[in-house]
């Protein structure tokens, strides 16, 4: 039989917001004329969705429509830092900065108006794009409302700052050096099924289910196109991608000799979105950027092992190298029968 199908299983754990040094991100909020609003952070959007996801956020915790908010300039000389695009961090620090400046800015404009309608300010819901109090006939758009704030001196703006609990290498319990490195952690889990050619030693992933812990999907969609972009990413690693040096320079400098997956190499992806809040932060998110690619490697290498019982121990598992281990395995066996 030329093709033989496995499947392999693999877990993994990924620590986010570094607490050995300082990780913190800061916001300005403010609910504008008409009834819009405007986020000022130092965000940097390089294609992952956090200018959606914030957008949902702010949106959501002011009371108004995500169309209806614009996220202001990036430039750190005018806008409050957020620090670096990466590791995991930006819906976990920045998410949730927003959040609380987004919170300040609505609490400034409930208060006038729970003065104003001589309410108490828990009573006051907004949603959108409207306020209103309950159990009363009052009620105007989010637009009318600021209006009638700015009338009495008061802009809804909001600052925030989060950031994670710093502590350092030697304080552990009992100053033993454990140290606490990260303030949350995301956890996964994927399954792959492959087949592969005993003949030529090619491997195919042909379907990949992935569970994975974000804490809160703010954007179950996002999520789902984080999930299955690092899986592919993956797979590359996996099978495909080889990068070599020699005497200091690359021996693969163009994509005639490094391969990466083509649209064709995409498996079927099953995402399944686990939420687990985290408990320390407002929103209870998480983050999925880095750690849904980290299990797929060894989802598909023992995937290989349970369809032809090979181990591969390196990178990338070329059709040459799976063919020799087969062939290997194949002697060993011989061997052993004689």
């Amino acid at each position: 039989m030329a093709r033989k199908r496995g499947r392999g299983m693999a877990a993994c754990w990924y620590g986010i917001a570094r607490t050995a040094t300082i990780d913190r991100a800061a916001a300005w909020a403010e609910i504008d004329d008409g009834g819009s609003a405007k986020i000022v952070t130092g965000v940097t959007e390089i294609g992952e969705g956090i200018l959606t996801v914030l957008a949902q956020i702010a949106a959501h915790e002011m009371g108004i429509k995500p169309e209806d908010v614009v996220i202001g300039d990036n430039d750190t000389a005018r806008a409050p830092e957020a620090a670096h695009a990466g590791a995991t961090r930006q819906t976990y620090m920045i998410g949730n900065v927003v959040a609380l400046a987004s919170r300040e800015a609505r609490s400034r404009l409930v208060e006038v108006l729970a003065k104003s309608w001589d309410v108490e300010p828990a009573t006051i819901r907004t949603g959108n794009g409207f306020v209103w109090a309950e159990n009363t006939n009052q009620k105007m758009t989010m637009g009318k409302a600021v209006e009638h704030c700015k009338q009495r001196g008061v802009v809804p703006v909001g600052s925030a700052t989060f950031g994670t609990d710093t502590t350092g290498i030697a304080d552990g319990k009992g100053g033993d050096g454990s140290g606490r490195p990260w303030q949350a952690y995301v956890f996964g889990c994927q399954v792959a099924e492959v087949e592969v050619d005993t003949v030529t030693g090619e491997v195919q992933v042909l379907g990949v289910w992935a569970a994975h812990d974000v804490g809160r999907a703010v954007n179950p969609k996002g999520v789902e196109g984080q999930i299955e972009g690092g899986i592919v990413q993956a797979l590359g690693q996996a099978l495909m991608e080889d990068y070599q040096l020699k005497d200091g320079h690359t021996t693969t400098p163009g994509f005639a000799k490094y391969i990466l997956p083509t649209s064709l190499d995409v498996p079927q992806v099953n995402s399944i979105i686990v939420e687990d809040p985290d408990p320390l932060g407002p929103l209870g998110v998480k983050g999925i950027g880095e750690p849904a690619m980290v299990p797929t490697v060894p989802a598909i290498m023992n995937a290989i092992y349970d369809a032809v019982g090979v181990r591969i121990t390196s990178l990338p598992a070329s059709p040459e190298k799976v063919l020799m281990a087969i062939r290997a395995k194949e002697r060993e066996t011989a061997q052993a029968a004689e």
